[in-house]
């Protein structure tokens, strides 16, 4: 029985065989939706240096968990996402969902802090990825303030409350906030697991010194944001100086939350994967 059942396993059915290829070691995907090489696996040199000049893409409270960040359920047409694959010559009833395309870097940064119930205090009483761009003080959604803020070579920071991260351990949460052009999350608290995968994707996890909150600072996400001492060299748990110019000017510590050596060295490599390929490139 087995015999038989797995002789002609590699013919496949009448549908199978309609379909027109040519023989090659690799698939040729043309312009896939769902699979697209990611920019974060590079080995090119990546420069640690001061962040200066940043804008807030997000002023965010408490518990915002992996599900706020990261892109999950049905995708609507009406979204970056949806237009993205509109764009594309997808009909929205083929659409499919946001974990069936989490290989698709484009996509999925487009649904990262996309989450209806997301509560940006940058534009109050407004549910949703939405967010202020301050290059023209027009409000608009979380990714195409990003895609603005990255054509002006502006990079970006998150700041948070207690408890950045919680919830289930999401890749897409820390990737997709890479992508974004997010250089820094600066929250009162961390989840541990969502923590080490901002590390991971080289992104700078900090946390506001004792009794130091965006509402102790006042923040109110329009203000330019540096982060100081970083030029000097990392290391872990160190204390940086951020820098927030609005109304007034104001300099606080920070604790850097990369927390041991080996972290040092992912972020320092731009994250886990560039530090992978290159130790394996010269192994």
């Amino acid at each position: 029985m087995f015999a038989k059942k797995y002789k002609t396993i590699f013919d496949g059915d009448s549908l199978w065989a309609k379909i027109e290829g040519e023989q090659s070691q690799i698939y040729d995907w043309n312009e896939s939706t769902y699979i697209k090489h990611p920019p974060f696996l590079t080995m090119s040199p990546h420069k640690v240096a001061d962040i200066n000049d940043a804008r807030v893409l997000a002023l965010l409270g408490d518990s915002i968990t992996t599900d706020h960040i990261s892109p999950a359920g049905s995708i609507k047409i009406s979204s970056p996402a949806g237009q993205y694959l509109f764009a594309k010559g997808v009909k929205p009833e083929d659409f499919n969902s946001y974990g069936s395309r989490r290989g698709n870097h484009e996509l999925m940064m487009r649904g990262t802090f996309a989450n209806i119930r997301l509560q940006n205090e940058m534009v109050p009483g407004v549910s949703g990825g939405q967010t202020i761009c301050l290059d023209d003080n027009q409000p608009m959604s979380i990714y195409d303030a990003a895609e603005r803020y990255r054509q002006n070579d502006t990079p970006l920071v998150v700041v948070a409350g207690k408890e950045y991260g919680t919830g289930s351990s999401r890749d897409w949460a820390a990737k997709g906030t890479r992508l974004l052009g997010v250089k820094a999350v600066i929250a009162e608290s961390f989840e541990r697991i969502h923590r080490s995968n901002l590390v991971g994707m080289g992104v700078l996890p900090l946390e506001f010194m004792p009794a130091t909150t965006r509402k102790t600072l006042n923040l109110t996400g329009r203000e330019i944001i540096s982060i100081q001492g970083l030029q000097s060299g990392v290391k872990p748990k160190m204390i940086l100086n951020l820098i927030a110019q609005g109304d007034e000017t104001q300099t606080v510590p920070v604790l850097v939350r990369i927390d041991t050596e080996d972290e040092l060295q992912y972020f320092l490599a731009g994250g886990i994967l560039p530090f992978v390929l290159n130790k394996l490139a010269t192994a």
